[in-house]
């Protein structure tokens, strides 16, 4: 059965918004966890342009599921990680200029350091997850830092728009969970899933998790957080 992580971000920007105190993250992944969800997500950016310090600690005090930590490959955000102690951090690339993530960690050039932050954390014992792009030779390097988990980018598939283009997307996708498996890396996935793409992504094999966030919050609009994330959930067990 495939899991829900849900990306409780956008909650935080709305409040950064205003840089007031309502909506609260915290009470968003309480509802989130009560409606099925089976991770709570979240990334604390260099930049702090929605979830902020205090919303990592209170989570780690409250989230009764699983707390994944999204997470630059950086010294400062490192020692914070370390001090909250999440159940599995996730590292992404990150720009500040960026308006969500681009793309996946270049691990072949940045081999040396993640295999350090890799280790540090497992030492920890946190598990560790890279968010990649399905590309095979980034999945081999993964490996090669002693990863457990990696977590495929989703987004060409999400952005595609033809039949053909799709198709290939998807293919790709397949192709590199197959892969990772065989390298004994397990498999996450995720970036632009919504309520329609989601079902195509179900079917690809060793899947296990998939992080979803901005879908989810904007659903969450019109029919509230818990109906949100309750009918991601049933789609995911459907499919």
């Amino acid at each position: 059965m495939i899991k829900l992580g849900v990306n409780i971000d956008h909650i935080a920007t709305l409040r950064q918004a205003r840089r007031t105190y309502e909506p609260e993250p915290v009470w968003g992944a309480a509802l989130s966890e009560l409606a099925g969800a089976d991770c709570i997500t979240v990334h604390l950016r260099e930049d702090r342009r929605h979830i902020q310090d205090r919303d990592v600690e209170l989570l780690r005090q409250t989230i009764q599921t699983k707390l994944n930590l999204e997470m630059a490959d950086s010294e400062p955000i490192i020692a914070i990680a370390s001090d909250i102690g999440p159940d599995q951090v996730t590292l992404v690339p990150e720009k500040r200029e960026e308006v969500t993530t681009e793309g996946g960690l270049e691990v072949i050039r940045n081999l040396s350091s993640l295999t350090n932050t890799v280790r540090h954390f497992q030492d920890m014992g946190i598990r560790v997850s890279l968010f990649i792009d399905p590309d095979p030779n980034q999945i081999k390097a993964a490996y090669r830092t002693g990863a457990e988990f990696i977590e495929l980018h989703t987004g060409k598939y999400a952005n595609a728009r033809t039949e053909e283009d799709i198709k290939r997307e998807l293919e790709i996708l397949s192709q590199a969970s197959e892969l990772a498996h065989k390298q004994g890396l397990r498999v996450n996935a995720g970036h632009g899933l919504n309520y329609k793409n989601v079902r195509a992504i179900c079917e690809i094999p060793y899947i296990e998790e998939l992080n979803i966030g901005h879908s989810i919050i904007s659903r969450a609009l019109f029919v509230g957080l818990s109906q949100a994330v309750a009918e991601m959930k049933q789609i995911i067990e459907r499919y």
